[in-house]
């Protein structure tokens, strides 16, 4: 088994992606907390070492150190899925999943920091986070919607992928900053479906309903 060590907060959303996948491949690892909130351990000397960019989660696999949360889902995908489930090798499908790990990064950006806004005081204007979240939910809502309607219950492909994982968690957290998700039917249907998905792993603020 290849010694891998995550470094990252409990309540961080781009660490639980982390964790997510790691669970899901069915790998051992070793968890190094972080005090984020409020201690900002992460943008201090020894984790600027790791990670100039003072964000997390940072990933150790042996001797390579990986930050920036696309770049830690890619390369454990790549690293230990062999059958390659959630990074697919046809081009279609390969596609359509870095183009919502492309989303995650840009559309979502506002839902990460108005949950960090809510539950931390983190600076911003509450307003437009919550209006640009909401604009991103609607266009994952849409979506899923036609997605439905052709048969198949995940984002890209005809399985779960990394779309899927890299998704979810700005979803399902977002009630920690007010969003009802009563207003996004074919999202609730499908955080059930992930939730079965072999290997699920929760966190504070995930959403349990049936």
């Amino acid at each position: 088994m290849p010694n891998i060590t995550l470094y990252g907060y409990e309540l961080d959303e781009n660490s639980y992606r982390a964790r997510l996948l790691l669970s899901m491949l069915g790998l051992e690892w070793q968890t190094v907390a972080v005090d984020m909130f409020p201690g900002q351990e992460h943008r201090k000397p020894a984790m600027l070492a790791l990670n100039p960019l003072g964000t997390l989660p940072v990933l150790r696999q042996d001797d390579v150190t990986v930050y920036g949360t696309t770049a830690v889902l890619l390369s454990l995908a790549r690293s230990h899925d062999q059958e390659q489930r959630w990074l697919p090798a046809d081009a279609t499908a390969f596609a359509e999943v870095v183009t919502w790990l492309g989303f995650c990064e840009t559309a979502l950006g506002p839902a990460v920091e108005a949950r960090l806004q809510a539950l931390f005081d983190t600076p911003g204007d509450e307003a437009a986070l919550r209006t640009a979240a909401r604009k991103a939910f609607r266009i994952m809502d849409d979506h899923m919607t036609l997605r439905h309607f052709e048969g198949v219950e995940w984002f890209a492909g005809d399985g779960p992928t990394l779309a899927d994982l890299a998704l979810f968690p700005s979803f399902a957290l977002s009630r920690d900053f007010g969003i009802d998700h009563g207003e996004y039917p074919a999202l609730r249907r499908w955080i059930r479906h992930f939730r079965s998905l072999p290997g699920f792993l929760t966190m504070p603020g995930i959403p349990d309903y049936h």
